[in-house]
């Protein structure tokens, strides 16, 4: 089998980790704009440095794929240093609301445009990004964070989109969204005051809940949102 990871952050690193104690994995493609900075096996890594906001930058990538079997785009962007969630509609920026857009949303698009033909094999496949339960329009009771919230449930709807489409095209596949919790990355650190203990995970705590979900997803989930714990998220 061989896996596609997208973005080499705290989780994209240890998901690579993870896939590398399943000996069904024999190459693990991983696409980022720098190389992983922690050293990973060299014998079934493969590093692939991929700009994945570039429609151009995935197609070539793509072309050096052979077929793949796990998906998982795990890049996303929260805050920077001038930018932020934002705590009311009166903070929108428009530069900040697109760039959050073109991070959290564009990257799966390219991605599925340009893997349909590498899970196209028959074999039971994944196709999956990293969302967030704040991108769930059902579960919102707090507002705020619009950039963010707004980008993930675009990011949602395309999944859905992609889920619908390949249902004929691609049956093997189980399309996923996916809520990893609070991980202890960058993304969340700014963030992680008032969650629990037992709330914030480790980047491996969350590869492993990830991992579990990869193996229990067939083409007939194909669509859904799940969460770290295997539970269903309302859309």
């Amino acid at each position: 089998m061989r896996a596609l990871i997208a973005g080499t952050g705290g989780i994209g690193k240890a998901l690579a980790a993870r896939l590398l104690e399943d000996a069904r994995f024999d190459t693990i493609y991983l696409l980022s704009r720098t190389q992983p900075s922690t050293p990973l096996d060299p014998e079934r890594i493969r590093w692939i440095q991929t700009e994945i906001t570039d429609s151009e930058s995935v197609k070539s990538s793509a072309g050096k794929l052979g077929e793949i079997d796990w998906v998982v785009n795990t890049a996303g962007i929260l805050h920077t240093d001038n930018y932020g969630p934002e705590k009311s509609v009166n903070h929108i920026d428009m530069d900040w609301f697109l760039r959050s857009m073109e991070v959290n949303v564009l990257p799966t698009l390219y991605l599925a445009q340009n893997l349909t033909p590498k899970l196209n094999h028959g074999r039971p496949a994944v196709f999956s990004a990293i969302s967030a339960r704040v991108g769930s329009i059902g579960d919102n009771q707090l507002g705020g964070w619009s950039s963010y919230r707004a980008s993930k449930a675009a990011l949602n709807m395309c999944l859905k989109n992609i889920a619908n489409e390949w249902r004929l095209k691609l049956k093997n596949v189980s399309v996923a969204a996916l809520h990893p919790g609070t991980t202890d990355t960058e993304l969340s650190k700014p963030f992680q005051k008032n969650v629990p203990a037992n709330k914030l995970f480790s980047p491996a705590q969350t590869a492993d809940y990830l991992y579990d979900i990869f193996n229990s997803l067939t083409p007939e989930k194909s669509g859904r949102f799940w969460a770290w714990d295997g539970s269903e998220i309302e859309w």
